[in-house]
């Protein structure tokens, strides 16, 4: 067994400040890497460009992050981090922002490619330092080596081809106490995604799981919450803390069918990627041994596959995707043999189909 976790990490109230030198050490210009909004309206862009300031370390702001980024975005980024001599990279916001952080890294530590080496497993793999802030509680992007972007040349999104792990990654939930609940909802379902797909994995291993476990607890500490909306039931902390342990988790096995699923649902309906993978999740979890499924689900607070599926309703909404829609990501999945290789147990279309349309009538 082997586990990969370079990334250093802080989790803590004011943390950004607290940890301000660590981010001082990583270069001497930073490039900030937010979306237009959201990191400044939780205060987390304003810490950042504090503790620079405090360390003297200049910066300069790409704030056009929009979400699920093209590598068409990454391009531009990396330019004006280039013509702005930057030498390291913080992304902050949920994952939109810090995936696209790793890629505009990687492309300006070699400023001689082109958007194609990317996606060219051949090409040189070294990046600029990197640190990462989460502002939602979904992707944990702040501990993963993955960065996924949308590519309008195959109508889809899809991971990049080198692992690039941020070096720093500083997390305070205080930075969730300001976001719609949709979005709370929404990246919530998809930190239990990454939960269930890491457990429910080919390369799943005692070490991997001791991640899945953890977070599945402290994910539902938070059910109560996420179910109600009433933020006195909330857990800040705890639902970063849950997302970060699910990246942990998915950095030592990658994501599985449901994510490959919710690619093409993303790009072509535009559904909030944890909603388009918690859609999935039901189906999954049934192709799943009885014994796994039900310690998960237990773990997770659940009492039942019925139960999963109605929180599912009760926070993403109860409306079925289109058939249409279901047939083109069973389609899109079934030419994805790296996904298919992810599932435990054998997977043809058939497989496909059944995860896809469990639970309609």
């Amino acid at each position: 067994m082997h586990l990969e976790m370079p990334v250093s990490v802080w989790d803590e109230d004011q943390c950004v400040k607290m940890h301000a030198a660590d981010l001082a050490r990583l270069g001497t210009k930073a490039l900030l890497v937010t979306g237009r909004h959201s990191a400044k309206a939780c205060g987390a862009l304003d810490d950042v460009t504090d503790a620079l300031s405090q360390h003297r370390i200049s910066w300069t702001l790409f704030n056009e992050i929009e979400e699920n980024p093209s590598v068409e975005t990454i391009l531009s980024a990396r330019e004006k981090g280039l013509a702005d001599g930057a030498d390291f990279v913080i992304g902050i916001g949920g994952g939109s922002a810090m995936d696209a952080a790793k890629a505009i890294a990687l492309l300006m530590r070699h400023p001689e490619e082109d958007g194609a080496a990317l996606y060219d497993s051949e090409s040189p793999s070294d990046a600029l330092p990197v640190a990462a802030v989460p502002t939602t509680c979904g992707t944990g992007s702040e501990v993963t080596p993955v960065a996924v972007l949308t590519r309008h040349d195959k109508e889809t999104k899809q991971s990049i081809s080198h692992r690039i792990f941020p070096a720093l990654a500083l997390i305070d939930g205080r930075y969730l106490e300001s976001a719609p609940l949709s979005l709370i909802r929404n990246t919530a379902v998809d930190a239990i995604a990454h939960l269930f797909e890491s457990a429910v994995n080919a390369k799943s291993t005692p070490l991997s799981r001791m991640f899945v476990d953890a977070g599945l607890r402290e994910w539902a500490n938070n059910r109560a919450f996420l179910e109600s909306g009433d933020h006195e039931l909330a857990s800040w902390s705890g639902l970063m803390r849950a997302s970060a342990m699910a990246g942990m988790a998915i950095a030592q096995t990658g994501t599985s069918l449901p994510h490959g699923f919710s690619y093409p649902i993303t790009y072509r309906i535009h559904m909030a990627h944890g909603r388009a993978c918690g859609y999935f999740e039901a189906g999954y979890l049934r192709e799943a041994s009885a014994g796994l499924r039900d310690e998960l689900l237990t773990l997770a607070g659940f009492r039942s596959l019925d139960d999963w599926q109605s929180f599912y309703r009760t926070v993403c909404g109860p409306d079925p995707l289109p058939d249409e829609e279901l047939e083109h990501a069973v389609d899109v999945l079934a030419g994805n043999p790296a996904k298919l290789a992810a599932a435990p147990f054998a997977v043809d279309r058939e497989t496909l189909h059944r995860i896809a349309f469990f639970g309609r009538k």
